[in-house]
């Protein structure tokens, strides 16, 4: 639905002081995530949708398939090898990166990918490290791998995240487990606390759990681009594991050096410039969106929400926006960017499905959008019905692909 519409829906559905959430009132995919329903029938093509929807992909084997796709199909010389030194040229490029096996590789430009050790843009050329753990508190993870009950167990149709004393707690459905971590603020938590929060939601199967605790430093690289050198991935920067934000970052990096890749070296400083002012903005729009999460929480049982809603650890971007919000919802132009992370439909989402209200006293509107408004909640009626109706649960539609397959686009 256009955001406009999402708009005027909500002023409509606050003004009637009707009981249903946001999000069933203005789409149908509430409703079937609650009932553990599949986004698309055995009869949908592949890639094809009834319902929005994403994949969780097991991060090994997607690694081994793209790197037999760029061997076989692009002509990629694949290399695996230790970087032990960057040489550097006379204009401070990277020259080359000596290997302990394969010997010096020179090229023109330099993709660091090494994660969190960061050795291009990081160590190498000391791009410092912007933090902002004074804006998101969330500092350690602890994940487990929780086994169903029965091999056909019901699988959650989307992540669910439920607060918890000193941060969060995610919940990932996947074919044959679940992906279970306590996010937290250690500021705010001791390690054992957090693994009581972690054992009583997870229950008795808690205690044969392997645990693994994943440190988590929140920030960002201040410039991604550096003379011939970007980074992408956990060598630019994390901030936590809420959205998939980190993925997101990734593919639009990637899609903007294919597109715009340098013709010569003459043009490379000023694709550079484009790309980190493009690179920080998002950044900085997906710190505004995360920390939007908590400072809407009314949860007063721990120092971590209430400092959280400190006016002092908000960004001033974000003040400025709820401002704004105050008297109308959020709308595209609040935004600069045509190729948002996190679009205004997203911020209406959270703000209105956490029990934020605006202000429309001062912004009325016509009856005529009364009445299309009342026509999107009926559309949007018998939407859900339909889809209740018709879609399969996630473990049917997954048996079904697994002995037919999907229907060729």
């Amino acid at each position: 639905m256009e955001r406009n519409k999402l708009a005027k829906n909500n002023q409509a559905k606050q003004e009637n002081g009707n009981a249903h959430s946001f999000s069933n009132e203005v789409c149908f995919q509430e409703a079937i995530c609650e009932k553990g329903l599949a986004p698309k029938t055995i009869r949908t093509a592949e890639f094809a949708d009834i319902a929005n929807y994403a994949y969780h992909l097991d991060s090994g084997k997607f690694a081994v398939f793209l790197q037999k796709h760029c061997q076989e199909k692009l002509g990629i010389n694949h290399i695996i090898d230790d970087v032990i030194q960057v040489n550097s040229a006379d204009n401070d490029d990277i020259a080359s990166v000596s290997t302990k096996e394969h010997g010096d590789i020179c090229g023109e430009i330099f993709v660091d990918c090494t994660g969190f050790s960061s050795l291009l843009i990081g160590k190498h050329y000391g791009v410092p490290f912007k933090s902002c753990s004074d804006i998101l508190f969330i500092d350690t993870a602890l994940a487990v791998q929780v086994p169903y009950d029965e091999e056909d167990s019901a699988i959650a149709s989307h992540t669910i995240s439920t607060g918890q004393e000193a941060g969060w707690i995610w919940d990932i459905g996947l074919q044959h487990r679940r992906g279970v971590g306590y996010v937290y603020s250690s500021k705010h938590s001791s390690e054992e606390q957090a693994r009581a929060v972690l054992a009583g939601y997870v229950g008795d199967k808690f205690s044969g759990l392997k645990v693994r605790k994943i440190p988590i430093i929140s920030g960002h690289r201040e410039k991604l681009w550096q003379n011939n050198c970007l980074a992408i991935g956990l060598s630019a920067g994390f901030l936590e594991p809420l959205e998939a934000s980190a993925l997101v970052m990734v593919e639009l990096a990637a899609q903007m050096l294919s597109e715009q890749l340098p013709q010569s070296r003459d043009v490379m400083d000023v694709v550079a410039n484009r790309f980190n002012e493009i690179a920080l903005y998002r950044w900085e729009r997906i710190i505004d969106f995360l920390k939007l999460h908590y400072i809407l929480s009314k949860r007063d049982d721990n120092a971590f929400w209430r400092d959280n809603r400190d006016s002092k650890s908000i960004p001033q971007s974000l003040k400025d926006l709820m401002k704004l919000w105050q008297y109308r919802s959020p709308a595209d132009h609040d935004f600069t960017s045509n190729n948002e992370v996190f679009p205004a439909a997203s911020y209406q989402y959270i703000l209105y499905g956490m029990g934020f209200e605006s202000d429309y006293r001062h912004t009325p509107y016509v009856l005529d959008d009364k009445t299309l408004a009342q026509q999107h909640f009926s559309q949007n009626q018998k939407l859900t019905e339909k889809a209740l109706a018709s879609l399969p649960s996630n473990r049917e539609l997954l048996n079904k692909i697994k002995a037919y397959g999907l229907n060729r686009l």
